[in-house]
């Protein structure tokens, strides 16, 4: 017997949870073709300290630049420790809604005993896959991927997959650092072609005191893009 826990997780009659996707698979990462370009490999689940961040002021920065407010649906894919995703939780309110994603699972586990800490009960924790986020259909209206886009192994899948998931007018923002991908950044015309080819236009772009926001947002023939007939874009 089982019951349902936060994060489409179940808890079984010994008490153990897990956090699963909240939706089914989409297409195989084999139906895309590889990056033409190193991928960045992830070593942590925390891109800088929280106090020098904060400094920054880089998440209040790109939440501004955003305009996120209440009652909105934000996607953190890459999620981590959870920075972003704990900062979102106040600005969207509790009548909105943030889903924490990863694809590994003891970074989930740890954000999950943080947003319980903190008592955040409009956070989601949802486990996904490199190539696929694996979001419900039409469950969210921004994507947000910081600091990570460089280390995503499957950059055609995961943005093919995620199109369904987001609601008209939805746009997906990365934030990175304009230098290679190997040095995990990744530079602004790299992005911008990578997108272009999965049907995502630009609607914005942002220089941050360390970085770039970058804005994008699916075309019409977003929903008309063949997988197998994207080429990689070259580094």
């Amino acid at each position: 017997m089982t019951a349902c826990t936060q994060g489409g997780g179940h808890r079984t009659t010994e008490g153990a949870q897990a956090i699963r996707p909240l939706a089914p698979p989409g297409l195989p990462a084999d139906s895309f073709p590889s990056p033409d370009r190193p991928v960045a490999r992830i070593v942590t689940d925390t891109w800088s300290d929280e106090a020098s961040r904060d400094s920054a002021r880089e998440a209040e920065d790109v939440m501004r630049l955003l305009d996120i407010g209440p009652g909105m649906r934000v996607a953190d894919v890459g999620a981590g420790s959870g920075y972003y995703a704990v900062r979102l939780a106040p600005r969207v309110g509790p009548g909105g809604q943030v889903i924490a994603q990863d694809i590994v699972p003891r970074y989930l586990e740890r954000l999950r005993s943080r947003i319980e800490r903190e008592g955040l009960s409009n956070v989601t924790l949802a486990l996904g896959d490199p190539h696929d986020p694996r979001l419900p259909v039409s469950s969210v209206d921004l994507v947000l991927l910081v600091h990570m886009y460089h280390e995503i192994e499957q950059p055609y899948g995961l943005l093919y997959n995620l199109r369904p998931a987001l609601r008209p007018g939805a746009r997906v923002a990365v934030v990175d650092l304009d230098r290679s991908t190997a040095s995990h950044g990744t530079p602004p015309a790299l992005l911008r072609c990578e997108f272009a080819r999965v049907g995502y236009r630009e609607v914005g772009f942002y220089p941050l005191r360390e970085g770039y926001l970058a804005v994008f947002a699916p075309t019409g023939d977003a929903v008309r893009v063949v997988p197998a007939r994207i080429s990689a874009c070259a580094a």
